[in-house]
């Protein structure tokens, strides 16, 4: 358990799990330092509740091991693009040396041996590395997020509509905080969860049903996406089709804390994003476009 001495690193400090990890740990008087890609808005909010912050790549070993230094133990998130092993060995390397005791590891519920998704089957190679090491080790395989609620939105002008190839299938998704108060409470007791891989749902499933993978695979493209991301999201899909992601467990609970958020509450917090098309929502013109 936590003397108040310890030092946390929170790498990907400013998105959905990591600012709210720096928040909680600061809250609770410990000492935590935000790995962060640049200096703005976003990390100058982490040093207002007192986190040190500093810049640096995850794929930049003299910047990971000087952020490294003096760290008990870290929290490792990587986006969902290329590098992911190299950025692990780094990580791994930068820690070893430093001393740090514990890793918390952001994966994802679909990475397995035989996935079809390149990022799927990097995160299991990248756990995998990581068991290797001396590090006390715990790998978090969260369901989709609540956050892709707005992500993958359509506004039109008396509803909404979501397309997304789900078929007929379920998935509880889960609530980025409420990962952030599992990884929060593994960082501070973390040797109880050593080489543990703990799946993480929501409070409940749902489902989604409209269009085919190759259709929304064309939407993304045409939304931006990148080759890697499109890759990805095309094959985990399938996987959700497949029933890679469904299930419940109370992990959230019995390690955070407490219950996961609803998606009703998610919603409601959300609320104004859902005035206007996600990001990633497959318009009519992104589907003519296809």
């Amino acid at each position: 358990m936590t003397t108040g001495t310890e030092l946390f690193l929170i790498t990907g400090a400013t998105g959905n799990t990591g600012a709210h990890t720096v928040r909680l740990l600061r809250e609770r008087g410990l000492r935590v330092r935000a790995l962060v890609h640049s200096l703005d808005e976003r990390s100058a909010r982490l040093a207002e509740q007192g986190a040190e912050v500093v810049a640096g790549d995850l794929l930049d070993f003299p910047a990971v091991s000087s952020a490294m230094t003096g760290v008990t133990a870290a929290y490792l998130c990587y986006p969902i693009r290329p590098g992911l092993l190299d950025a692990t060995a780094i990580f791994a390397q930068a820690a070893s040396e430093a001393g740090a005791h514990a890793v918390v590891n952001m994966s994802q519920i679909s990475a397995r041996r035989e996935a079809k998704s390149n990022a799927a089957r990097t995160h299991w190679i990248a756990e995998r590395l990581l068991d290797r090491t001396a590090l006390v080790t715990t790998h978090l395989r969260p369901t989709f997020f609540t956050n892709w609620q707005t992500g993958f939105w359509v506004r039109h002008p008396n509803e909404g509509i979501y397309r997304l190839p789900l078929a007929d299938v379920r998935h509880a998704p889960i609530d980025a905080a409420d990962q952030a108060k599992v990884i929060a409470a593994i960082l501070q007791n973390p040797d109880p969860h050593d080489r543990q891989i703990y799946p993480l749902f929501g409070a409940e499933e749902l489902n989604y049903d409209e269009i085919d993978i190759p259709t929304f695979a064309a939407g993304l493209t045409a939304a931006g996406a990148s080759l890697y991301f499109v890759q990805h999201l095309s094959n985990v899909a399938q996987d959700y089709c497949d029933g890679i992601f469904s299930g419940m467990n109370n992990l959230v609970e019995v390690i955070g804390g407490s219950k996961p958020t609803t998606v009703e509450d998610s919603v409601a917090t959300t609320r104004p994003q859902f005035d206007t098309d996600g990001r990633f929502g497959i318009t009519d013109a992104r589907l003519r476009a296809a």
